[in-house]
């Protein structure tokens, strides 16, 4: 049916009219000292909240000014790289200890993680023909409006689906976070199906593997999978699970849950928050980038031919024309950040055991050039470095992970964190967060409707 709207001249020239009348005077914004995108001048983020869920570090205080230091990311006071070293060496999964910290606000001792990750691991169930009802009816191609889909119809399955008890929100927020990875596995392979006529494999999740593990266990024809594998997914989970600063999705997650609403409202205005390129959908660019940057560079190793790709990224001649070099900088962090840090690490073990070395080294090269090439063409000397959307799509590139899953695996990560400011939002509930806009608008009489243009 769309297909027919848009080609309506009527619908055209009603699109022109909200064009024309739906533009703001930019000098406006200034005048009035609106904080776009919650932004200050200098790119400040307006406080708007409190919390104790996770902080990020980007400056440090030195003679009363603010000077750029190395990016850290703290969940609940902790160390997010501590936290990482410190599971990495009991030889555990994290990110099942990640959201225990998150939601609880301590680390589990050693029975009571064994305890929670049961919990999830029994509730990681889909009700009775959900798959076949729900999922396999009218696959989407885009997998964020499957899962959306998906949450608001399992609030026909609760019959508590209205309760925003702290007890019944805790409850819902846990089997949220168990049935992710099946909603995400499952309805991309509902799609497969669908629109490719692919055999519909569904494997069932099996108890005792961590959520990294199930995702490569339930996604792959074969249901193998490498240590190492599941080792970076899990690390990759973690450093996806929050993120301070109120970041676009969990600042939905707040906004939301202030009215008072259900769950399953809440958790799906935040996938639509993730869905949007600007925020979710960051690491697929990286990848369609880096694809496009290896059929038009002839020699990898030639700096100079590197450089000149990079150049044409900035002046709209090269990949999308849009001016961007995908996965480098971030509105917050500028020397470096943490996530991107951490995951190199093993990026570089993954690359040697899945045989993609030479990718790897390009992509340290354009890490390395990027920056330079930025502050020559753009002249900005704020420090840019690799955000985690640079490695992470290389990431799930090499575990043979479908383009189509990587926002929602950020998704099935970013769930423990929503779920936490959900759960502190109704703790410490006061009024609706209900933000001013300034009216601009001229007043105008009234003018019957034969005397209109």
């Amino acid at each position: 049916m769309n297909q027919y709207i848009s080609k309506s001249p009527l619908l055209m020239d009603l699109a022109e009219l909200v064009k024309k009348n739906n533009v703001i005077d930019p000098e406006l914004y200034g005048k009035y000292e609106v904080k776009r995108g919650l932004r200050d001048i200098s790119g400040k983020g307006v406080l708007t909240g409190l919390t104790e869920i996770s902080e990020i570090l980007s400056y440090t205080l030195v003679d009363n000014d603010y000077v750029p230091c190395e990016g850290k990311l703290y969940y609940r006071g902790y160390d997010v790289e501590d936290f990482i070293d410190g599971f990495l060496k009991d030889g555990r999964f994290g990110f099942e200890e990640a959201t225990y910290l998150l939601i609880f606000g301590k680390l589990p001792s050693n029975e009571e993680l064994k305890d929670f990750s049961k919990l999830l691991e029994d509730y990681r169930t889909l009700p009775p023909s959900f798959v076949r009802d729900v999922i396999m009816k009218a696959p989407s191609k885009d997998m964020m409006n499957t899962l959306a889909r998906s949450v608001l119809t399992l609030y026909s399955y609760d019959e508590l689906a209205d309760d925003i008890s702290i007890e019944n929100v805790l409850n819902q927020c846990l089997r949220l976070i168990s049935v992710f990875p099946l909603l995400s596995v499952y309805g991309y392979m509902a799609y497969r199906h669908y629109y490719y006529g692919e055999s519909l494999v569904i494997h069932p999740p099996k108890p005792g593997l961590s959520t990294a593990e199930n995702i490569l266990y339930m996604l792959r024809p074969d249901m193998k999978y490498s240590e190492l594998e599941a080792k970076i997914l899990d690390i990759a989970l973690v450093l996806h699970a929050e993120h301070g600063r109120g970041n676009n999705s969990s600042f939905t997650t707040r906004v939301v849950s202030s009215s008072g609403t259900d769950t399953y409202s809440v958790v799906a205005a935040s996938l639509g928050s993730l869905k949007g390129p600007r925020h979710g959908g960051a690491n697929i660019k990286v990848v369609q980038m880096f694809e496009d940057m290896k059929k038009n560079i002839k020699n990898w190793e030639d700096e100079e031919e590197i450089c000149k790709y990079l150049s044409d990224l900035l002046n709209k001649k090269a990949f999308d024309k849009s001016g961007l070099i995908y996965g480098m900088g971030h509105a917050v962090y500028s020397i470096s950040d943490p996530r991107a840090r951490v995951l190199k690490d093993f990026v570089k073990s993954l690359s040697e055991e899945k045989g993609y070395e030479k990718e790897f080294g390009l992509y340290e090269k354009v890490e390395r050039l990027a920056p330079e090439i930025i502050a020559k063409e753009r002249r900005v000397y704020k420090g840019v470095s690799a955000n985690i959307d640079f490695y992470s799509g290389f990431v799930y590139h090499m575990l043979d992970l479908p383009l189509e899953l990587y926002t929602p695996i950020f998704a099935i990560a970013r769930i423990s964190g929503w779920s936490a400011h959900r759960l502190e939002e109704l703790n410490n509930a006061g009024k609706i967060i209900r933000p001013a806009y300034k009216s601009v608008s001229k007043h105008q009489s009234y003018l019957p409707i034969d005397n209109r243009e």
